[in-house]
């Protein structure tokens, strides 16, 4: 008689059942992004000094409706409740107008109906001045990348609609000092970097449809600036602990 003890043999994998699990899995996490909350990470200046390079932010996706997951990702959005619109101040992301592949991030300044002029940098909504009041800078500045720390900002507390915010203007830029009026068509809106000189917005490539509106961006839950090799000089590694979970006004 064998003393060898025979060993079971493994069962099968049921890798049917797995390959159900793991798509459900990503399913909801592919929902969860695009009907609820969705990360980003801002690439370039033209928030500053609300958003930093590097920052990696946290947008709403039903601040404006709540949407069928996905219906976004191949055609206009379809709203299981009743949709609202972004109001003067929200900070947006959205897929830019000329190149829906892109995302880009800007502060709404003009809703519809809103007549917009700009006049030697300051800014006139249905024909009232935008109050601002110049603040310190240092706070901004020493949280910029250093490619930004040579150049001289204003920096002014801005009232645009219900947001109180910073923007800044670079002195002797006039990149974009002066245009309108403009009349804000229906369904779409004008939007702003407060980086207001090194910003490319609607006073260059028009208005933002509503339905290329993706979320209101909340949060910065993260925030490292890591240069790479297509960097521009000055790009610098930037770690801001101090920005983790700070809302986005």
């Amino acid at each position: 008689m064998s003393d060898d003890i025979s060993l079971d043999k493994k069962p099968k994998k049921n890798w049917f059942k797995e390959g159900k699990s793991i798509f459900l899995i990503i399913t909801a996490v592919l929902a969860f992004r695009s009907m609820l909350f969705e990360p980003f990470k801002i690439p370039t200046g033209s928030m500053i000094p609300t958003l930093s390079i590097g920052d990696f932010i946290l947008v709403n996706k039903f601040s404006y409706g709540f949407k069928v997951p996905f219906s976004d990702w191949f055609s206009d959005p379809i709203y299981i409740t009743n949709p609202t619109a972004p109001q003067r101040g929200d900070v947006i992301v959205f897929k830019y107008p000329n190149d829906e592949s892109l995302n880009y991030i800007k502060r709404v300044v003009g809703v519809p109906g809103d007549t917009l002029m700009m006049v030697d940098k300051v800014l006139y909504i249905n024909n009232k001045k935008v109050e601002v009041s110049k603040v310190d800078g240092k706070p901004y500045l020493d949280s910029m990348v250093d490619m930004y720390k040579n150049r001289k900002f204003d920096f002014l507390k801005t009232q645009t609609g219900e947001a109180s915010h910073i923007t800044q203007h670079e002195v002797g830029n006039d990149y974009a000092a002066n245009f309108g009026p403009i009349t804000v068509p229906e369904n779409k809106f004008f939007v702003m970097g407060d980086n207001r000189d090194n910003s490319a917005d609607s006073r260059f490539w028009g208005f933002v449809p509503f339905n290329n509106v993706k979320g209101k961006a909340i949060l910065v839950w993260f925030s490292l600036n890591v240069p790479l090799p297509s960097s521009p000089p000055g790009d610098n590694w930037k770690l801001r602990l101090w920005k983790i979970g700070t809302l986005i006004d």
